[in-house]
């Protein structure tokens, strides 16, 4: 497979074909009972590895009318961790009640995916009437299965030609969301869905157009390559879908996204998705958007489960620091960030002088392999990943229950990326920030602006923060935030 021409980061590590993979001492991802969960357990979230090819055929559930077709439903297990009221606080609704065909259902269930989350109640509906929407709504907490339900069940496969377009802005975002959209359409039977990206050979794809797609998601250089080549005919598309749709209108992306929708019918259905919706955002909406529904699930911009603290200390002692957070932690897997792709190199290399083992990733790195770490690293292969904010959008991995800012972001908006890879759908995490005298500011500017509480970090963190088995048998995390408040000095050594 062709790839992008990238310098291999690997002359300069003195790796060879493991590139971006690096290995200390073996210390296996033993995962405490608890551990890592399944990817493919929650409402939009991946499963666990991404395809590697363009798309996948999909096959009948073969379920007659009359059976009792939950019976033959092979479900995945019931995950048992607490969730908080960012994904609890629902209105009851059940999938069915929207009149979802039986075979998406079918991929529903078997994706783990038990009752819709509050995102997916408010969306699915309104999608499904064929309205525009601006949904804004928190990391993590199903957005992907709110737009990817309605857009599945409105796709007619009689049709031979591109139905419903998906944009995201990163290529691995993309695999993931083709992964999703895959599993919960196995059973629609003639559904295809393709993935495109840069980074992989054009030519490929240029062949896959020539045969039938229903369903295209793609970063938007790529797909607006394809359209102007003539191959992606997008005048009969009935839905396009921006995920993480504040950065799709960054100056980055902006450009291409207007050119993009000029191709488009003008009686398209557009879908906008984020937690995070700048001016430009606005600007779109009233230039591109048909009287849209507005949501807006941000009572408050952090998850509620995750738990915020920041440790004060020079750029030397970083490290060190780290070094005493592996050690003290009850880690399933942890995302650690850097502010350059040279610092993400030579952290990685560290972490594997010390004795851990250690991926790391970023944009620089070619196509293949950034493939193999983000598909080893979500199967469990690796405790900690390096990277920079390529790993900020929409990447879910239901292991992860740290994340660690070794380079504090500057704005408030990559923060609330950050950490939100942690305590997905609901469950509990932890977010720690290494800051510097040059980091003070920054750290007051953050807090302010997403009206959050960073805490300076204990001697000792409870594990029932952060770690699954430890809060497990909880009702509910809130409650046990307070027994924690109320009981300052009732604490577990990390």
């Amino acid at each position: 497979m062709a790839t992008a021409r990238t310098e291999n980061p690997a002359s300069v590590m003195g790796l060879t074909k493991q590139n971006g993979q690096l290995r200390g001492q073996p210390k296996p991802l033993g995962l405490q009972p608890g551990g890592p969960i399944a990817a493919s357990t929650q409402p939009g979230k991946a499963p666990s590895a991404p395809p590697t090819g363009s798309s996948i055929p999909q096959s009948s559930g073969g379920i007659r009318f009359g059976d009792d077709w939950k019976k033959c439903l092979q479900l995945p297990p019931k995950d048992m961790r607490v969730q908080t009221s960012d994904v609890t606080a629902t209105k009851g609704n059940e999938f069915e009640d929207y009149c979802l065909k039986r075979e998406l259902l079918m991929g529903i269930f078997e994706m783990g995916w038990e009752k819709p989350s509050p995102i997916q109640e408010e969306s699915i509906p309104i999608a499904l009437s064929g309205r525009d929407i601006l949904a804004r709504a928190k990391n993590g907490t199903g957005k992907s299965g709110a737009y990817l339900i309605p857009l599945l069940e409105r796709i007619d496969v009689k049709k031979e030609h591109i139905q419903a377009v998906v944009l995201v802005p990163t290529r691995e975002l993309a695999l993931q969301v083709s992964q999703i959209s895959i599993q919960i359409s196995k059973h629609l039977s003639g559904m295809k869905i393709m993935a495109t990206t840069g980074g992989t050979n054009l030519r490929d794809d240029i062949m896959r157009l020539d045969e039938i797609v229903h369903v295209v998601i793609a970063t938007p250089g790529r797909i607006l390559d394809l359209i102007k080549k003539g191959v992606a005919k997008m005048d009969k598309v009935q839905t396009m879908v921006m995920d993480e749709a504040d950065k799709l209108l960054s100056q980055d992306f902006v450009v291409l996204i207007e050119d993009i929708i000029s191709f488009l019918p003008k009686n398209r259905q557009i879908l906008l998705y984020s937690a995070t919706f700048p001016i430009s955002v606005q600007k779109f909406m009233v230039k591109h958007l048909q009287k849209p529904y507005e949501i807006n699930l941000m009572d408050e911009l952090t998850l509620k489960g995750i738990t915020q603290y920041y440790a004060y200390v020079t750029e030397r002692q970083k490290v060190h620091c780290l070094n005493t957070l592996f050690s003290r932690l009850q880690i399933n897997q942890s995302i650690i960030f850097c502010n350059s792709t040279q610092r993400v190199e030579l952290l990685a290399k560290k972490i594997t002088q010390l004795g851990y083992s250690c991926f790391y990733i970023h944009a620089k790195m070619m196509q293949e392999y950034r493939n193999r770490v983000f598909h080893d690293f979500r199967n469990g292969l690796c405790r900690n990943l390096v990277c920079t904010d390529l790993f900020t959008r929409g990447i879910d991995i239901q292991a992860v229950n740290v994340v660690i800012n070794f380079d504090f972001p500057k704005n408030a908006e990559t923060y609330l990326h950050r950490i939100g890879r942690s305590g997905r759908y609901g469950h509990l995490g932890l977010a720690i920030n290494l800051i510097t005298s040059e980091d003070r500011f920054s750290l007051k500017t953050i807090e302010d602006q997403l009206i959050t509480d960073i805490k300076p970090i204990p001697s000792s963190i409870d594990k029932s923060l952060y770690v699954a088995e430890f809060h497990s048998a909880i009702p509910d995390a809130e409650e046990a935030e307070k027994e924690t408040a109320a009981k300052p000095g009732d604490t577990t050594a990390p």
